[in-house]
């Protein structure tokens, strides 16, 4: 290694500290600050600032990590996880790693996330409506909710979206921007709007 080599290491690795430090560790602390949620089982590994919001439960497995460096919106971004209501309740099981601006949200049955699934860029999954659908209603009611399975080793590409009473089989691949409003089986390729399987992984 040259003396050249040797100062641009120095440099990068004293720009990658400070920039830590005097902007991004910050960062986490204001949003555990904004945090609400008092039923937090778990200690997840912060890459990215993420919000804990609701009345319900949330629970992290062991190694999960949220956020991605690199990764777009990682300086500028946060992760949203709210479990609304009392009785909602969202697991992440563990060694689950969640990209940037993710948005989690229960205020019904709940949202499972098993082990070793991999979550994308700006994925939003909730288990409800969250405004009734009749016109008359719309500003209260009771919108329909069912409960979210994600399962083990699931790989949820960037832009997904995972609506309501969905079951994802362990093992699947979904799609970059997918819209999943359907369950799908384990062990495929799914994707499209609505989500749709394409075809089966070859396991050998």
């Amino acid at each position: 290694m040259t003396i050249n080599e040797f100062f641009v290491k120095v440099k990068r690795k004293l720009k990658r500290i400070v920039g830590n430090y005097l902007f991004h560790y910050p960062r986490i602390l204001k949003y555990n600050f904004l945090s609400n949620c008092q039923n937090v089982v778990g200690k997840p590994i912060y890459y990215q600032p993420t919000q804990l919001l609701g009345g319900g439960t949330i629970m992290f497995g062991n190694n999960v990590r949220l956020g991605v460096n690199p990764s777009p919106g990682f300086y500028s971004g946060y992760g949203y996880i709210d479990a609304r209501k009392a009785h909602s309740t969202i697991r992440i099981g563990d060694d689950v790693w969640i990209n940037n601006n993710v948005m989690i949200i229960s205020e019904g049955e709940g949202i499972e996330i098993g082990a070793e699934t991999l979550i994308g860029l700006n994925v939003e999954i909730t288990d409800s409506n969250f405004h009734d659908l009749h016109p008359d209603k719309r500003m209260g009611g009771n919108p329909k909710t069912a409960k979210v399975t994600i399962g083990k080793n699931v790989f949820i590409g960037s832009n997904v979206k995972i609506l309501k009473g969905v079951s994802i089989g362990d093992n699947s691949v979904i799609a970059n921007s997918s819209v999943v409003t359907q369950s799908i089986a384990e062990n495929v390729i799914a994707g499209g709007y609505p989500c749709k399987v394409i075809k089966s992984l070859d396991l050998n």
